[in-house]
């Protein structure tokens, strides 16, 4: 049963009457799931969807996103999901780049994927609540029959270091995302998931979203996060597994006010991922919210897999986990070759879930994937036990005057201050030292604190080189769509300034 959607299929025969999915009073069966996805795909059959053919969705995280999902590979789509704040141009851009057939998009998100499409002549289908589908198809009795290496999805990157590149992600790698998790999350039947995350990028899609399908779970679905109702979400539905990123358990820690242990009572296991996870949210939230939360690693080009903090061992604050079943980690110099415990190199993965390769990139894909091996860009290390570090991208590596600063480790103490929210460390140019260290900073309310005294207070921390010199103070630090905070965005010519 090769195709993504098989194991959702298989379930709607296993449980029917399960609920699948779950968003404010809107809920669904498996069965119930399954018959809208089969009319679904009915139609887009009829519009011509074949087997391959590439579709670009636009949608947030409701109910729909999933049915169109799905759907969409019942029928043997490519899909290409696309972030729903996307502009004509990145539309555009995408379209051309990966020989888009159809658009399909949200209604809310509707009009920059409709104005393309209009202009290059694509297809285009706007998708609205299923309450008010009035057109009844009939249901396709299978799904697709595809190969484990056929293309199931392309996601394109963030583009940081030139235009975007579509990583391609088969339906053997997507599969595989799932069974790595179950043994990590130490996954029983029928856990009742919950997320804000947006299903358009890898960890809500693939990790999130397929692993709870996959293993007959219940999906709740929140757009957009706000803590207080994520909050209520977890006590009133029993949520045993919550999944986010950082920003969202500090925002939850924050607005926490009276809550306590007991109101999370059925919540064991928090999942963090898309960013560090700095050490002091982690023993605030396991005190405040009675879970364990756990942090993993993973990058588009492995479907948002690769590694994950064992359960049954001893906690490692700062570590991302082992590697996840069937997964493999090295550390590797500037030769590529293999280093000893506990020492920084760029971080390769190989596993069943790296990508077969950039869309069109022949080059691309041959730096970035040596002999089945992924060269993430991302700079750690590796312990005796095999639990990894992340140090920092090496493209956040900021040189001082010769001395080499890591980001993180910098956040890390600043976060342990207690006035102090959010933080983001960059580097920005400087005649004498080459770079020096910036901090952004957003404060807690009601909190006043400036930079000669957080300064003072970072040399009872930190190496003098490592102190920040330019300590800008914010109302809040930007943030892509998953809350992840966005250091490209910050910046950087007024903080330059500053050095002057």
């Amino acid at each position: 049963m090769a195709n993504p959607v098989a194991a959702l299929w298989h379930n709607a025969d296993i449980c029917p009457d399960r609920t699948a999915l779950r968003s404010d009073d809107r809920v669904l069966t498996y069965q119930d799931l399954r018959d809208r996805i089969a009319r679904a795909a009915t139609g887009f059959t009829q519009m011509g969807v074949r087997p391959g053919d590439r579709v670009l969705f636009i949608a947030p995280t409701v109910p729909e996103f999933v049915i169109t999902y799905y759907a969409l590979h019942t029928a043997g789509a490519t899909v290409i999901t696309m972030n729903v704040m996307s502009t004509a141009p990145e539309i555009g851009y995408v379209i051309e780049d990966s020989g888009t057939s159809l658009i399909v998009a949200w209604h809310e998100n509707a009009a920059a994927g409709e104005l393309v499409a209009g202009e290059r002549n694509v297809p285009f289908v706007e998708v609205g609540p299923y309450e008010q589908d009035s057109t009844v198809m009939p249901a396709a009795e299978g799904f697709v029959e595809r190969t484990d290496d056929d293309t199931a999805v392309i996601l394109y990157t963030s583009g940081t270091t030139g235009r975007p590149k579509g990583a391609q992600l088969t339906v053997a790698n997507l599969n595989a995302v799932p069974v790595a998790f179950r043994p990590a999350l130490q996954l029983g039947d029928a856990e009742r998931w919950a997320t804000a995350l947006p299903l358009f990028h890898c960890f809500g899609q693939a990790v999130v979203m397929h692993g709870a399908l996959t293993w007959r779970g219940t999906l709740s679905l929140l757009t957009p996060f706000t803590p207080g109702e994520f909050m209520d979400r977890l006590r009133d539905e029993r949520i045993t597994i919550a999944c986010g990123v950082p920003t969202m358990w500090n925002a939850m820690l924050q607005k926490a006010g009276q809550r306590t242990p007991d109101d999370f009572a059925e919540l064991r296991l928090a999942c963090s991922g898309g960013a560090s996870l700095p050490g002091e949210v982690i023993r605030a939230f396991e005190e405040q919210f009675g879970c364990t939360i756990l942090e993993g690693y993973g990058l588009t080009e492995t479907a948002g897999a690769a590694t994950f903090r064992n359960l049954d061992g001893a906690p490692k604050v700062g570590t991302v986990g082992q590697a996840l079943p069937g997964f493999r980690i090295e550390v590797r110099d500037t030769d590529g070759n293999a280093v000893g415990d506990d020492t920084v190199g760029e971080i390769f993965i190989s596993g069943p879930s790296v990508m077969k390769g950039y869309w069109n990139r022949p080059d691309a894909t041959a730096t970035t994937v040596r002999d089945g091996w992924l060269a993430t860009g991302d700079l750690g290390s590796m312990d005796a036990d095999g639990d990894v570090r992340i140090v920092d991208r090496m493209k956040d590596l900021i040189i001082r005057g010769g001395y080499n600063v890591y980001p993180r480790e910098v956040e890390e103490v600043l976060y342990t201050h207690p006035d102090i929210v959010e933080t983001a460390v960059i580097g920005v140019p400087d005649d004498h030292y080459g770079e020096e260290i910036a901090a952004v900073i957003a404060l807690r309310p009601g909190a006043e604190l400036d930079g000669d005294t957080l300064r003072a207070w970072c040399k009872q921390q930190l190496s003098a080189y490592k102190v920040p010199r330019i300590v800008a103070f914010v109302d809040a630090l930007p943030k892509g769509a998953t809350g992840k905070i966005l250091k490209r965005a910050i910046d950087r010519e007024a903080l330059t300034a500053a050095t002057r």
